[in-house]
């Protein structure tokens, strides 16, 4: 799958997205992480200090700065995925390739921000006094799915792109309510004082079950999450099957629709 020019290619596009990304700007790469922290900043302000979301929950701050990092690069990565092929459409025209190295090269250097943002995030949990256990030793387990799952998003929202433009302002919208739909800002245990049926609903989205299983792997063991809060197995694992189905249905657009983009671009 990934041959010795393929790897070779896909280095050199992922240097090229980090000059392209950073070309003119003062800060350059040190603006991956000054992203998330003044949106933690904001979300801080507003929703810790004003509004006491998290009050009684040690190292709620954390939970939060971790929760914004990584959904930023599940934003990031889905985000330049998607427009991943058309931006490259000249390349693609000139030079015969495996079209998927182009999409994986976007969530490839979008990973790589969230490793350098991760690091401010470990350094702030240190700050914060959290201990850290063994088990900490899981999350890039964690962190690997939710990568799968953005890279099938990206390859399937790149093959919906290239015809339909119109899909980056409409995956905008829904990423803007899956934010708020998804517990970043506010606790799990919040919604599930109000209905635990609701709660059990939200987990069951596989950035939220991949969110709270960071937070209790890196933060705060007691965290609520998926395996925790719901008893059924055969509920439990449905974040999974998404993930799954999503894969399924990415290989099988993509290849489908691979032959076709340089005429559609």
């Amino acid at each position: 799958m990934f041959g010795r020019q393929n790897r070779i290619l896909l280095k050199e596009l992922v240097k090229t997205d980090f000059k392209l990304r950073y070309n003119g700007s003062v800060l350059g790469m040190f603006w991956s992480v000054l992203r998330p922290l003044l949106l933690f900043a904001i979300m801080y302000v507003v929703f810790i200090h004003f509004l006491k979301f998290g009050a009684g929950i040690p190292h709620f701050a954390v939970s939060l700065l971790l929760a914004i990092t990584l959904w930023s690069f599940f934003t990031e990565a889905t985000t330049q995925g998607m427009m991943a092929i058309v931006n490259r459409g000249d390349l693609i025209r000139k030079i015969n390739f495996p079209k998927y190295i182009i999409v994986v090269s976007a969530t490839v250097s979008a990973l790589i921000n969230f490793g350098i943002s991760l690091i401010v995030v470990m350094l702030f949990a240190v700050l914060n006094g959290v201990e850290f256990h063994l088990h900490i030793l899981l999350a890039p387990l964690v962190v690997l799915e939710l990568y799968v799952l953005a890279l099938a998003l990206a390859f399937l929202l790149a093959s919906i792109y290239v015809r339909f433009r119109d899909i980056e302002h409409i995956w905008s919208v829904v990423m803007q309510g899956a934010f708020y739909a998804t517990p970043i800002i506010y606790p799990i245990t919040m919604v599930a004082a109000v209905s635990p049926v609701a709660a059990k609903v939200l987990l069951l989205n596989p950035v939220a079950q991949i969110i709270q299983d960071m937070r209790q792997l890196v933060v705060l063991d007691t965290t609520d999450t998926v395996w925790t809060y719901i008893n059924n197995p055969a509920i439990q694992i449905i974040p999974i099957v998404i993930i799954i189905v999503a894969i399924v249905l990415a290989v099988i657009v993509f290849n489908k629709n691979s032959k076709k983009f340089a005429e559609s671009i």
